[in-house]
């Protein structure tokens, strides 16, 4: 829990995550809807849309003439690829690949083979990779992100005089909401700026009153207060390192239950 009141503590019986549906059945998601009865729906709050490669010629960058790539995204990752592929560009195999976690260097298996000596991944935050990017700093590095991007990763690189390119491979616009604009959750969970922005551009009206927001990450949540809302439930925090963990909290005291 967060900043929320003990006033806005009131039972949790349903909740809107602004994510797909998980495809895995144990999904800690679905846990968390069966141990305390809730009603957990899924939905996008943002969409996005590929930039064509009319467009990305515009911004005139030769991908083959840099030596490392960023990812941040599997999003990212896959309209990456689909570029290279539509322009018939093959990775080298001496390129170096820097990644914002785990799973996002797991899920660049799907395009490349993976060598230890060209991948360097972070734990989850760009600040994980600011250490790489200084010993490898020689490098000519190609950013392939939205058109809504966070500024942590471009402004470390000029400050350090590192040789990069941006490159906007997909635009980040807001979904079509209006199917929900009569149900009322009791907690709406935002994992980014874009996904509060988009509430805002569907809703231009919303009142929050009774219902609950949940943030992950501190941009999400700064985009909260900086929106007007009431920030209820922060992730990630010490005793709860997940969204669902932060959840789970949340409504033991909300509705009263014990450890």
């Amino acid at each position: 829990m967060s900043k929320g009141t003990k006033d806005r503590l009131n039972p949790v019986k349903s909740i809107l995550v602004s994510q797909p549906k998980p495809n895995d059945p144990n999904s800690p998601y679905f846990q968390l809807a069966e141990k305390y009865n809730l009603k957990i729906d899924f939905r996008q709050f943002i969409e996005v849309q590929p930039l064509s490669i009319k467009d990305f010629r515009k911004q005139k960058i030769d991908i083959l003439k840099h030596t490392a790539i960023i990812f941040t995204s599997r999003n990212a990752i896959d309209h990456f690829f689909t570029i290279c592929k539509d322009l018939k560009i093959e990775m080298p195999a001496d390129m170096k690949y820097f990644c914002i976690s785990d799973q996002t260097a797991h899920y660049l298996q799907k395009y490349i083979v993976i060598r230890k000596r060209k991948l360097f991944v972070g734990q989850k935050t760009a600040s994980d990779l600011f250490d790489y990017f200084k010993k490898h700093k020689s490098e000519k590095y190609l950013f392939p992100c939205s058109d809504i991007r966070k500024d942590d990763i471009p402004n470390y690189l000029s400050k350090v005089g590192i040789d990069f390119t941006e490159a906007v491979i997909y635009h980040t616009v807001a979904a079509d909401l209006s199917d929900l604009r009569d149900i009322k959750y009791d907690v709406l969970a935002f994992f980014s700026p874009s996904g509060i922005k988009s509430l805002k551009h569907n809703f231009p009206d919303f009142k929050q009153n009774e219902t609950r927001i949940a943030a992950f990450g501190p941009t999400t949540a700064s985009e909260v207060r900086d929106q007007n809302l009431i920030l209820d439930i922060e992730a990630p925090m010490p005793n709860a390192p997940s969204m669902t963990g932060a959840l789970e909290l949340y409504i033991k005291k909300a509705n009263n239950l014990g450890d």
